[in-house]
This record gives structure tokens, C-alpha cells and sequence, in this order.
């Protein structure tokens, strides 16, 4: 299955005192399209809020290959790069690129799912499982160990 896609104009508040993209306005982009994409498999805020389960971030790490200016509208790819057995842990990888086709940025995160009630990390429900295998795998997934930190 290939990336999902979303799109986002550029806006005033994303850019610098020197007319390009803030550095935090990636890592916004990135998690828009994270939440559209698990909304494209019908799990939404409220149904994180109705399982009692929601997504933790543990690293967020970014490659900033070319300049974005207010000019711009960013396309961004997701897909899972990796998972554990139970998708208790993942890692989901965002390519962002500029309307003129260049990649301007790599965003890629390391999380897990949150018990919301026992505020702990924690495997997902079911419904939740079975939404994280309909979203799209890159081609370097990778089943991620249980005991590690490399989720």
C-alpha cells in the first residue's frame, strides 16, 4: 500500500523572522497528517476518547533538506516504518514535500499507545490493532522487539 497523503497551505504563523518555515511548523504538519491518516481508517479523537486509548510520542526527529517559504503548500506521505508484534509500539515516517515536487523534510516518530485512565503505555484495543495494519507499511517496515527502545 503506498503513503497516505494530505496536504497543508503555508501559513503566515508557520514562518520566521526570516521569511521561511519555523522549524515547529514540520513537526505540526507531521502530526496533521498523522491524525488524518488514522482518520482515514475511522479512528478519530473521539473514538481515542470512547477506547480510553490515544497516542504517546517518545522522539520526534527531523531532517530539514530544503527551504519552505510562505509561497508554499506541502504535501506529506505517512507510512508505519516499523511496529511491535502487538502495535503496542511504532514508528511512522512523514516525507514533506513543496508543491514543486521537492522533498523539503524528513519527520520521523517513535511512539506507542497511552492508557488514558491508567496513564501508562499500553497494547491497543483490538479496534485499534486492526486500524494501525489497514494504514500503509513502507517498503523498509520492520517488526520492532518488544524489549527494545527501537520502536
Amino acid at each position: 500500500m503506498t503513503a497516505l497523503t494530505t496536504t497543508c497551505e503555508v501559513r503566515w504563523a508557520d514562518l520566521d523572522p526570516n521569511g521561511h518555515a519555523r522549524h515547529t511548523a514540520f513537526m505540526d504538519w507531521a502530526t496533521h497528517s498523522r491524525l488524518v491518516a488514522f482518520a482515514s481508517v475511522g479512528v478519530t479523537t473521539a473514538l481515542f476518547q470512547e477506547l480510553g486509548v490515544g497516542p504517546v510520542i517518545f522522539r520526534e526527529e527531523t531532517d530539514y533538506l530544503r527551504e519552505v517559504s510562505g509561497a508554499d503548500r506541502i504535501t506529506i506521505a505517512v507510512e508505519f516504518t516499523g511496529a511491535s508484534p502487538d502495535w503496542k509500539h511504532w514508528r511512522i515516517r512523514h516525507i514533506l514535500t513543496r508543491q514543486d515536487g521537492v522533498h523539503c523534510a524528513t519527520v520521523v516518530v517513535r511512539g506507542a499507545w497511552f492508557n488514558l485512565r491508567e496513564r501508562k503505555v499500553t497494547v491497543p484495543p483490538e479496534r485499534l490493532a486492526q486500524a494501525c495494519q489497514a494504514l500503509p507499511r513502507a517498503a523498509d517496515f520492520e517488526v520492532l522487539d518488544r524489549g527494545s527502545r527501537q520502536a
